[in-house]
């Protein structure tokens, strides 16, 4: 490592000061979102609707937690202290974990909301 990468980790000053705190909106954050998620997938997906919504909810979640990673990750090789980098990567890494198997799933749940769609119509038609 170059000395002058050194000094500046060295010197890095905290990126926020309570880092409990931080680390407690966001998760509560990522939480309650994912709540509104999961709600949205149980009552809208099984009846073929809203799909323009919860695929963007799956986005956007994938994004938020990419994004949150990205920063705890940059954090913990800056030399930020653990509440810092913890606060940003934990809510990060779950998000992007949990988005990257719900949206496949999700595809192929709408696949087959579309499928007993198309189905029933043929059974009503004779």
């Amino acid at each position: 490592m170059s000395e002058a990468l050194v000094q500046f980790v060295a010197q890095a000053q905290p990126w926020f000061g309570n880092a409990g705190v931080v680390g407690g909106l966001l998760g509560g954050g990522i939480g309650i979102l994912g709540g509104i998620y999961g709600t949205s997938v149980g009552v809208l997906v099984p009846r073929g609707r809203g799909r323009g919504f919860v695929m963007g909810f799956t986005w956007a979640l994938l994004g938020l937690g990419i994004a949150l990673l990205a920063a705890g990750l940059t954090a913990l090789a800056t030399g930020q202290p653990y509440g810092v980098w913890y606060s940003l990567l934990l809510p990060g890494a779950i998000a992007t974990l949990l988005m990257s198997v719900f949206t496949p799933l999700v595809r192929v749940l709408y696949r087959q909301a579309e499928h007993r769609r198309l189905e029933a119509e043929e059974f009503r038609r004779g």
